[in-house]
This record gives C-alpha cells, sequence and structure tokens, in this order.
C-alpha cells in the first residue's frame, strides 16, 4: 500500500448473513484497504468495522455504499461520522452523495438526519408489506413457513437425550442446528 498525502482511501461493505455478497457495495472503486463485516447492523459488535476505525488516520478517507451499512441507527451514525470527522478522516456515502469532512454545514448536518430518515422509512415499509405478503399467503395456503431443521423423530430424541442429562453441547455437535428451540419446548 503506497501512501499519497492526501492519505489512504479506506472501503467498508457490510452485509447481513455470511452467504450474502458484498460485491455490488463499492463495485468499481479503487481502495488501499476494504473492511468487509458479515453480520446485521442490529449487532453491536462489528469487528472489522472496530478494525476499521482504529485504522483510519487524519488524511485518510472512508468510503461507505450507504449509511444504512455503516450505522444502526441515527445516533450511531452520527457517533461515527462525528468520531471519525473528529480525526481529520472524510466519510462518504456513495448511494446518498454525501461527504462529511468535519467542518460541514448545518445544512449537512441536517441532510445526514433526514437521509437517515428516509432510510429507515423505507425499511419500515419493506418489512410490512413483507409481512402483508405473508399473510397474504398464509391465507391463500401457499405460505408454510420456515422449513424444520430437524425431523420429528430427531427432536424426540434430542428431548429424551436431553432430559437425560446430556450436556447441551454435545446434543449441539450431534444435532449441528434447531437445538436450542427443541431443548427449550
Amino acid at each position: 500500500m503506497k501512501e499519497s498525502a492526501r492519505g489512504h482511501r479506506l472501503g467498508y461493505t457490510r452485509v447481513s448473513s455470511e452467504d450474502q455478497n458484498t460485491a455490488r457495495q463499492l463495485d468499481g472503486l479503487t481502495f488501499d484497504k476494504v473492511f468487509t463485516d458479515k453480520v446485521s447492523g442490529g449487532h453491536a459488535h462489528r469487528p472489522h468495522l472496530t478494525a476499521l476505525l482504529s485504522h483510519a488516520r487524519e488524511g485518510d478517507t472512508v468510503v461507505v455504499h450507504s449509511m444504512d451499512r455503516l450505522a444502526r441507527s441515527l445516533d450511531d451514525l452520527r457517533a461515527l461520522v462525528n468520531g471519525l470527522t473528529g480525526k481529520g478522516v472524510r466519510v462518504e456515502f456513495i448511494k446518498e452523495g454525501l461527504t462529511f469532512t468535519g467542518e460541514d454545514s448545518a445544512m449537512s448536518r441536517l441532510l445526514l438526519s433526514v437521509m437517515w430518515a428516509f432510510a429507515e422509512f423505507e425499511r419500515a415499509l419493506i418489512r410490512e408489506r413483507q409481512r402483508e405478503g405473508i399473510e397474504a399467503a398464509k391465507k391463500a395456503g401457499v405460505y408454510k413457513g420456515r422449513r424444520k431443521a430437524l425431523t420429528a423423530a430427531q427432536i424426540s430424541e434430542l428431548r429424551q437425550r436431553a432430559q437425560g442429562g446430556e450436556s447441551k453441547a454435545s446434543l449441539a455437535r450431534d444435532f449441528s442446528s434447531g437445538v436450542a428451540p427443541c431443548i427449550a419446548q
């Protein structure tokens, strides 16, 4: 990595699970280093975000596809942007077309809040449409819910072994998924 007079260009990407792909988030852009978390934005523990925050130095630019990839709430977004810009790090959001430097105007700070509000509103609408779609599918008899991780026979065996005192760790190794809901019943 070569350091220019302007600092490093650092990318941050996040997807909610291991099987999702971050390719579209910063597609076609060049970076000195990219930090990627594969964890829900609702989790406070995002190890690569923590690494990015430790790595970023004055003069660097942090580029993120969109605000919702970086933060979990408006307070979280403000804290992250203020923390970075307070260190002299420039923060760019591609989707929203916003850049923050720490010398931002009152209008820029207002735009940050307004754009976050629109993102939250959009997520709420998506969740509402999803719930409505599931309800309609249930009424039509086409929604069956999530596929069971274990068969009825496996659940029965699992419960018997748990009641017999076998450790949950041992059961989890043997059955690999779906253990906690079955043991709890």
